[in-house]
């Protein structure tokens, strides 16, 4: 296709382009847009240095308020900065995206890293602000030796947040084994009560449950050989998770080491004692733990309240069952349907169909003691029992 005289360029701006792209259309038979206004438009535009505002007609992108907070903190940490500048900067941020931009930002600076304060008030503020694969992502940091000089307090965190996250319970471990090391960063008891809960806390089928409890034992051990003394809570845990086992042997054994230490029992310490006994069929030594609790003006939890009853009244003890019921109504506790028609069906089939209607009315009477569906369930069974 023969090509325009040079003149018309003169005449019309655009021609150079148009010949050019004629040409090409030509010699490799490409499909070129109808409209070549449209390719001149999709042209990358580039800024001459002899103009430099922005193109006529093309506005700049308008920054973010997260990005102008960003520059402004930017600018106010000057070359230098030491770990308290940003720690001081971390803590002075309501959002915790702009707080992980700060870390990182400052983190890539030559001559600097970030100290194990820094690490704690940024693991604690990516917690806090539930941005917890952050949070994660600085866990596995401290672990991998990130951190040049970590603390018991940033491992602490570090393990709290683990055993918080289901997933990352395994690695709350590790983090453990991390502490073993260097003696700035011994276990402390927080550190051994955080692990010992969160053992606990999976305690359920039997099998499970003395799988975990090898765990425990093994935390106790290394608990006493550092020489870190325990607490009542830390305590309490153990004796939970034997009498959880139902080994109440050991549970009553750590309950005698408490005065040992100095730790006075508490409500959860007879509760989880009364329970496991009367689970383990030592219904009158659990009585005995409830006594000495009610004694010292501690008030069981309610399923602690249930457990008495049902095994009270499974043996045939009706009257104190029907005293530890009615503590239990005091105490503004409401038994379960099972409980009720334990103790209910137990009198009936020992033949005392007559004080079962007389205590099922008597209970029902009581403000709050049941439901009317309850009520309807415990009669008709009375009723099925006594034909």
């Amino acid at each position: 296709r023969p090509l325009p005289p040079a003149g018309r360029a003169d005449r019309n701006p655009n021609m150079g382009v148009l010949r050019l792209l004629a040409s090409l259309r030509t010699s490799a038979n490409l499909v070129l847009p109808t409209n070549p206004s449209s390719v001149l438009y999709g042209l990358p535009a580039r800024r001459l240095s002899s103009s430099p505002g922005p193109l006529p007609g093309r506005s700049t992108r308008t920054r973010t308020p997260l990005e102008k907070q960003f520059e402004t903190w930017v600018d106010r940490l000057r070359p230098g900065f030491t770990a308290a500048d940003v720690d001081t900067a971390l803590r002075a941020q309501s959002d915790p995206d702009l707080a992980l931009d700060i870390f990182r930002w400052t983190a890539h600076h030559r001559g600097y890293r970030h100290t194990a304060a820094v690490y704690h008030t940024m693991l604690q503020i990516a917690v806090s602000g539930h941005r917890f694969q952050q949070a994660e992502a600085l866990v596995e940091e401290v672990v991998s030796g990130a951190c040049p000089d970590p603390d018991l307090p940033l491992y602490n965190a570090a393990i709290r947040f683990c055993c918080s996250r289901k997933l990352l319970f395994s690695r709350a471990f590790d983090v453990f084994k991390k502490m073993r090391g260097p003696p700035s960063c011994k276990p402390s008891v927080e550190t051994y009560s955080m692990l010992l809960s969160a053992l606990v806390a999976r305690f359920g089928k039997p099998n499970v449950s003395f799988v975990y409890l090898h765990a425990v034992r093994s935390l106790v051990r290394q608990m006493k050989a550092s020489g870190v003394i325990p607490d009542t809570y830390a305590l309490n845990l153990v004796i939970k998770a034997y009498s959880k086992c139902l080994e109440m042997d050991n549970a009553i054994r750590v309950y005698k080491e408490m005065g040992l230490y100095g730790c006075e029992p508490n409500e959860y310490t007879y509760g989880y004692l009364a329970k496991g006994l009367c689970e383990k069929g030592r219904t009158e030594d659990g009585m005995g733990f409830f006594r000495e609790m009610r004694e010292k003006g501690f008030v069981p939890t309610k399923s602690v309240y249930m457990v008495l009853v049902c095994s009270l009244s499974m043996e045939q003890r009706f009257q104190e069952a029907v005293d530890v019921l009615h503590d239990m109504l005091d105490n503004s506790m409401i038994p379960d349907l099972l409980t009720y028609r334990t103790l209910l069906e137990s009198l009936c089939r020992e033949g005392k169909a007559k004080e079962a209607f007389q205590l099922l009315e008597e209970l029902r009477s009581l403000e709050g003691s049941m439901d009317d569906r309850t009520y309807s369930n415990l009669l008709d069974g009375l009723h099925w029992l006594c034909q």
